[in-house]
């Protein structure tokens, strides 16, 4: 038998095998191995994926419940629930057909290993292959993945699933500080480790607040909080005004924030329990970003004397807080130096 036809068969080997026809010799056929991310919803496929699917004089998939096969047979695939051999696979190839794989988990090694093992045989006319992806990750597509973890964690971890707000408050510290020191060092694969423990701890507070009784919210309601946020605080990307110069992008994100927050005071919404010479330099800037006449308090003793300087920083474009903890690693240096000679 010289042709393939389409069947909703369950086996692979109930299908004829063209490569017992008289022109299997002819020509070896096509195999294509369509691959597609179960991080975009089913039935979005890339025209040229429908286009290999329509042609195609048999469609296999191994996996009967793979999210694809509704939207396949709705559009008029008829879908075999078959794993063939590599072998099998090339003789059903056999006489110039085109067999379309709809791949499962990781793309099908074993079938594409086994294909590359007959073609290094050099004993075997090999059908031509194509690795055809059906559909492409968006950038951030892997955060949904952080969210599917983060879900079956809560459910299943007995740790995780018993923590609280309250409980990880002083982890969200601890990340973001191990998050400015790996900044302040340079080390580009500890930045991007640190980056990822502040992210978990969004993603955690994030999945606890889906189970409050009375003010439930969700990693999405996080996500288009902050988008509204940025497209609203930034007229001059979004919307019709214009800024040149970060200085400008400055004072509108200030005055937006201001008319959103209906704040009285430049002081509102500066964390008090900030680190202290963090905490004198945002209040500088605030002052200095408003164009504010305030004179530094009057006082002795070295509280006032270390307010004056973070000003000074301040105004200098110094950040105090890394200026003092980039001298306390030299200090460090010096007396590791020291316990050394000794």
């Amino acid at each position: 038998m010289g042709y393939v036809r389409r069947v909703n068969a369950t086996s692979f080997e109930d299908a004829p095998d063209p490569g017992r026809g008289p022109d299997a010799a002819a020509d070896p056929g096509r195999v294509v191995l369509l691959t597609t991310s179960h991080r975009v919803a089913p039935g979005l496929l890339s025209w040229p994926a429908w286009q290999a699917l329509r042609d195609a004089d048999r469609v296999l998939c191994a996996d009967g419940a793979h999210p694809q096969l509704p939207y396949l047979r709705e559009a008029g695939i008829a879908v075999e629930q078959a794993a063939p051999t590599a072998r099998a696979l090339v003789d059903a190839c056999a006489g110039g057909s085109t067999v379309v794989v709809v791949a499962t988990g990781e793309g099908e090694p074993h079938l594409t290993d086994g294909l590359a093992r007959l073609a290094g045989s050099g004993r075997v006319r090999m059908p031509q292959l194509e690795l055809l992806p059906a559909s492409y990750d968006l950038p951030g597509a892997r955060l949904l993945d952080l969210v599917q973890v983060m879900d079956r964690i809560r459910a299943e971890c007995p740790w995780s699933s018993r923590q609280t707000h309250e409980g990880l408050a002083k982890y969200g510290i601890e990340e973001a500080y191990e998050l400015v020191e790996a900044i302040e060092a340079g080390d580009r694969d500890e930045l991007r480790e640190e980056l990822g423990d502040v992210l978990l701890q969004v993603v955690f507070h994030s999945r606890i607040a889906e189970e409050d009784p009375d003010t439930p919210f969700s990693i999405d309601d996080v996500a288009g909080g902050i988008v509204a946020k940025l497209i609203h605080r930034h007229p001059h990307v979004f919307g019709d005004e214009t800024a040149t110069t970060p200085e400008e992008v400055k004072e509108h994100w200030l005055r937006t924030k201001a008319v959103e927050k209906q704040r009285t005071s430049v002081t509102e919404g500066i964390p008090l329990g900030q680190p202290g010479l963090a905490l004198a330099s945002k209040l500088a800037s605030r002052v200095r970003t408003a164009a504010l006449e305030v004179p530094l308090p009057n006082g002795e003793g070295i509280g006032y004397e270390l307010l004056a300087l973070a000003v000074r920083a301040e105004a200098d474009g110094v950040d105090p807080e890394a200026a003092l903890r980039a001298a306390a690693r030299a200090y460090r240096d010096a007396i590791r130096g020291v316990e050394a000679s000794g």
